[in-house]
């Protein structure tokens, strides 16, 4: 049988992934003192807690992969050709961006992507924490087990 503490702390486990907002990296600082502290006290706040961890790391993981698939795609479309300034002196000075590329789309179709994803994580964050609220397991989708 589960307690209520221990409800409420694989609840704030979760929860404390929201930090982030307030602190650089508090994502993965309050879920990992809240779980290093408690993993002890029983298996539902260490399963909760591993849980918590994992999937940040994960959204970690496929935010730098997202990134690092669509930062080229920006770069190659702002230099290409150099024609997207346009100098003809310091008083009629004017910006050329003629007709978006195919590359232009897919970095922005990859930047949508990054959005979606985001707030799919937020959702997943509550949904876990209203699981370990009602002391049932949670298993967050696609996130890699680094902490077994």
């Amino acid at each position: 049988m589960i307690d209520n503490h221990h409800k409420n702390l694989a609840t704030f486990i979760h929860l404390s992934t929201f930090s982030r907002f307030v602190i650089p990296f508090g994502n993965f600082i309050g879920p990992i003192v809240l779980w290093a502290a408690n993993k002890n006290k029983s298996d539902f706040i260490d399963q909760h807690g591993k849980q918590a961890i994992n999937f940040q790391i994960s959204v970690l993981l496929y935010a730098v992969i997202i990134g690092t698939l669509s930062v080229p795609f920006f770069i190659f479309k702002i230099f290409r050709d150099m024609d997207i300034l346009d100098f003809h002196g310091f008083n009629n000075f004017h910006i050329n961006i003629g007709e978006p590329s195919p590359l232009l789309y897919i970095g922005g179709g990859l930047g949508a992507l990054a959005i979606v994803a985001f707030i799919i994580e937020l959702a997943l964050i509550v949904k876990a924490s209203l699981s370990a609220r009602d002391g049932n397991a949670f298993k967050y989708p696609l996130t890699i087990n680094f902490l077994k």
